[in-house]
């Protein structure tokens, strides 16, 4: 198929509910390839997914291997990559048992699902879950209503109960919505599609305080601050404030669908047999794949690179918002996870970047967020910083 074949036909069959815009072809490193030829810089990586970039030998050969040996056998049965895999993702995040999704949603649903089984062996109404506003945790309708913002919940209506929303960053309004019937905290460490907040210094070891006051659990939705993104395998690192139990997905299957959550080992038997499952969740293509990233970003050291990467790029930005005061208002972030807040609506600059061979993203209408590939270069970070500055000019 050509170009204008591929956009037509997925129009024709496909649910509207993407905006899209390439007809992507192939890509090499952290350069994506439209059907034309045309390259693009990509700062987006699938949205934080793809931490090794395309085509990377590693994946590759991984998951070249395993589909020659078996692809899927269910859960019935064990497999040698699923192990190596689950005491992978263990050992780098510093949990003790882990259960395979296929993504996010799934992963995030998995905690819920923990968090009122825990709540209900305890009391019949220990069900009530916290998470923050502007958080977004998934799609499905749990982690829809899990998700503290409005807008995803509209016409969907009667959503699932149980969901208390409070201010991200705030321990007084944490504090004044916990009590003995609440079961379980739902926050990201650093808010990602809510515009990338970090929270202020103390405040997850404080939610992690009113948990344990009230026996509930604290939960991490890690989807997209994992594996290094943060410049720390995971993100609660930052700040030493372990979780309970955490999500995460995106970068664990190195682009292959996947996700996780992993428990303390308190919480291994709170589900029994039967309680919880999933046909492909810890197939071996995918497991295969998470493996190969694992061991591949360890070998690399990627959670100290990322740091030292993101510093860089970091001041870069810092540099275009002392030169656009008037247009640039924060850049803030962690590690490879970086947002810049515009003082007005920017998917305008998306366009016009795409226009120049750069991917980059706009969320909570006026942040660009910026999640390439971990594997990206100093030189590369260059060329987005040059480019952006061309853009801000006109903007």
């Amino acid at each position: 198929m050509n170009t204008k074949e591929i956009i037509d036909t997925t129009e024709k069959y496909y649910l509207p509910v993407f905006g899209r815009s390439l007809a992507i072809d192939h890509g090499k490193g952290c350069t994506l390839y439209d059907t034309d030829g045309h390259a693009y810089l990509d700062f987006l990586a699938g949205i934080a997914t793809n931490a090794l970039g395309y085509a990377h030998p590693a994946i590759v050969k991984a998951v070249s291997e395993q589909a020659a040996k078996v692809m899927h056998c269910s859960n019935l049965f064990y497999t040698e990559i699923q192990a190596k895999a689950a005491r992978a993702l263990c050992e780098v995040a510093q949990m003790d048992r882990v259960f395979f999704a296929n993504s996010g949603a799934e992963a995030n649903e998995g905690l819920i699902k923990l968090a009122r089984k825990y709540g209900s062996s305890r009391k019949p109404s220990k069900f009530k879950i916290v998470t923050a506003l502007d958080s977004f945790h998934g799609r499905t309708m749990e982690t829809l209503t899990a998700t503290g913002q409005s807008h995803y919940h509209e016409g969907l209506e009667p959503l699932p109960e149980g969901f208390v929303y409070v201010p991200f960053g705030d321990l007084k309004a944490m504090e004044d919505a916990m009590d003995d019937d609440v079961c379980g905290v739902l926050i990201e460490p650093i808010q990602g599609e809510g515009g990338v907040h970090v929270p202020p210094e103390g405040y997850l070891k404080g939610v992690r305080d009113l948990c344990r006051q009230h026996d509930a659990l604290l939960l991490y939705d890690e989807v997209q601050t994992g594996v290094c993104r943060s410049g720390k395998w995971f993100a609660w690192m930052l700040d030493g404030v372990k979780p309970d139990a955490m999500s995460t997905a995106k970068a664990i299957g190195g682009g292959f669908p996947m996700g996780a959550f992993l428990v303390q080992e308190r919480l291994a038997h709170v589900f029994k047999p039967g309680d919880h499952g999933s046909t492909f969740g810890g197939n071996a293509i995918s497991c295969a794949s998470c493996y190969a990233t694992i061991t591949t970003l360890r070998e690399m050291k990627m959670d100290a690179e990322a740091a030292r990467k993101g510093a860089y790029f970091m001041e870069g930005l810092k540099k275009l918002q002392a030169k656009y005061p008037a247009k640039v208002r924060e850049v803030r972030g962690r590690g490879l996870l970086l947002g810049m807040e515009l003082y007005k609506p920017g998917a305008e600059l998306v366009t016009k970047a795409l226009g120049k061979g750069l991917i980059i993203n706009c969320t909570a209408g006026n942040v660009l967020r910026f999640v390439p590939p971990l594997i990206i270069t100093e030189q590369e970070i260059d060329q987005l910083l040059k480019g952006l500055d061309a853009l801000l000019v006109e903007f």
